[in-house]
């Protein structure tokens, strides 16, 4: 990730309490979907002992005092949250640069952009920084950067794991009452190299953790069959589409 990051500029924090939690995972007898696996989380989610700046400078001094849901999920899933990835001011940009950690290049080309707005998450992973990641999307935060770095990423249904209101909040005063937030959810997702590590990711969330911690969140497991039912369209069903 370090190597990556030289290269990329994709990383905005190491989180220094992923070395003790392994030590303590090892001497776990129950292991966890996701056990001992490095997953990368995009700048806005919350971490305990960290901030969440969203690119934006008056978030800075915010140090979080627990961490956000989706990432005690992944620690109950035996998930090592390892590192804190770029994003654009805002995150309402389908670049990734801000002034506080600068600009995030495409490591598959440097002249492009990894996209936005979890392009720290998209640079990192196609670089093999990180063989999992957590971004959001709300209109194509997370479909962006996984296309543009040739990846595999996922904006789960509104509500289907627990959303980012345990997340920086870049929306101005009043803004939750405007028909289009309402409509239109941000959701937390997964990102990775291939289809499976994305269902192997929803389906470790989708536990009875999640639903403890998040009781708004509908208690409905990843069902694995419904997945395995899906046919790849055919050659000319993709020609006409």
């Amino acid at each position: 990730a370090l190597e990556v990051n030289q290269e990329v500029n994709c990383v905005t924090d190491f989180i220094h309490g992923c070395e003790d939690q392994l030590q303590k995972l090892k001497k776990q007898k129950e292991k966890g979907l996701l056990y001992s696996i490095p997953i990368s989380i995009k700048d806005h989610i919350n971490c305990k002992g960290h901030i969440s700046s969203a690119g934006m400078v008056k978030f800075l001094g915010q140090v979080k005092e627990e961490d956000s849901v989706i990432v005690q999920v992944l620690k109950h899933q035996g998930g090592i949250p390892f590192v804190k990835t770029n994003i654009p001011q805002t995150m309402i940009n389908y670049d990734c640069s801000n002034l506080i950690f600068g600009q995030t290049l495409n490591p598959l080309n440097l002249q492009k952009s990894p996209g936005g707005s979890s392009g720290g998450e998209g640079a990192l992973i196609a670089g093999g920084g990180s063989i999992l990641g957590i971004g959001s999307d709300v209109a194509g935060s997370i479909r962006l950067p996984s296309s543009f770095c040739g990846l595999c990423g996922l904006k789960p249904t509104s509500n289907r794991i627990s959303p980012s209101s345990n997340c920086a909040s870049t929306s101005p005063p009043g803004c939750s009452d405007r028909p289009f937030v309402l409509a239109v959810s941000a959701m937390l997702g997964p990102m990775a190299r291939d289809v499976d590590s994305l269902a192997l990711c929803m389906k470790a969330l989708l536990c009875q953790e999640m639903f403890q911690l998040d009781p708004t969140v509908p208690p409905i497991p990843f069902d694995e069959q419904v997945r395995l039912r899906g046919a790849p369209m055919s050659p000319s069903a993709q020609q006409q589409s």
